[in-house]
């Protein structure tokens, strides 16, 4: 499976990865783990000795640019794992069973067995949010708490999923020129739009991603519609924080929540990028969810 349309908007991607990376504003180590659907990418930061936080990313970006904002504060804390999705645009390298037999939830097993994680911390932006969601449901004993970032209780499905992603993102995503790149922005986003905007490498970055990644990498990854039994099981251990201008959430995701009595945190006029827009806020509320473990 190809992730990136071409060697060379591969080899832009990650350079721009390595950059973003740059700007972190701590000290980090990347490393690669072998697992039965190809090698997974990690990016670690924080003292070896504090408890771990494993961080899951979106669809169509990448630890680099996830947690640009939230690593430096959240790794005085915590040893954290910023995990590159395998079929995303990260790192990470996908081999011939990823087309074949790919299971998420296998796949983070082998993942944290390699690192020698037994039970942690999670915590996910988006479609990361939806995987430690369904960590949290299928594997309670390796998960102290999780937080959901900009997402909701799966229980729709993939078609409702699908139809949101294609109301939002088109059709700027289609011709991700500077101008539509900006204004895409705009539409994922709250007031605090300028944290993307007025950082050239960000927008670097995302427009290469926008233009190079092959986003059917990603079918791979099976999204499940929880039952509400399932949605009572995780209902103690997982936090959701939601922009209340995020054009998901306004397509039903906080209705979602709330119909299921979910305990969900809102932020007025912020986006779908949460975390980027108000990040001090949104480090200081992980930091207090996770300590009170």
């Amino acid at each position: 499976m190809k992730v990136y349309r071409s060697r060379k908007s591969g080899l832009a991607i990650r350079e721009s990865y390595d950059r973003l990376l740059a700007f972190w504003s701590c000290e980090t180590k990347e490393r690669d783990v072998a697992t039965a659907y190809g090698t997974t990418h990690v990016i670690e930061c924080g003292k070896a000795e504090s408890l771990p936080l494993v961080l899951f990313h979106g669809v169509g970006d990448d630890s680099a640019l996830m947690w640009i904002y939230n690593a430096p504060e959240l790794s005085k804390h915590f040893h954290l794992y910023a995990i590159d999705t395998l079929g995303g645009p990260g790192k990470s390298v996908p081999n011939e069973n990823y087309n074949k037999e790919f299971d998420d939830i296998r796949w983070i097993d082998e993942t944290l067995d390699r690192l020698g994680i037994g039970k942690a911390f999670f915590a996910g932006v988006s479609h990361g949010g939806y995987l430690v969601q369904a960590y949290t449901l299928l594997r309670p004993e390796r998960v102290l708490k999780t937080i959901s970032i900009s997402g909701t209780v799966p229980v729709g499905g993939k078609k409702l999923s699908m139809m949101a992603m294609m109301k939002i993102f088109l059709p700027e995503a289609l011709f991700p020129t500077d101008k539509n790149v900006s204004r895409l922005i705009r539409k994922l986003s709250g007031e605090n739009y300028s944290v993307f905007t007025d950082n050239p490498e960000i927008m670097t970055h995302y427009k290469s991603l926008l233009r190079g990644f092959n986003n059917m990498a990603m079918r791979y990854h099976k999204l499940h519609a929880f039952s509400p039994e399932d949605v009572d099981r995780i209902r103690d251990k997982v936090i959701y924080l939601v922009g209340t201008e995020d054009p998901f959430e306004r397509l039903g995701g906080r209705y979602v929540l709330e119909r299921y009595h979910m305990n969900a945190v809102f932020y007025e006029k912020a986006g779908h990028g949460l975390n980027h827009e108000l990040a001090d806020e949104i480090n200081q509320k992980m930091i207090s969810i996770l300590q009170c473990e």
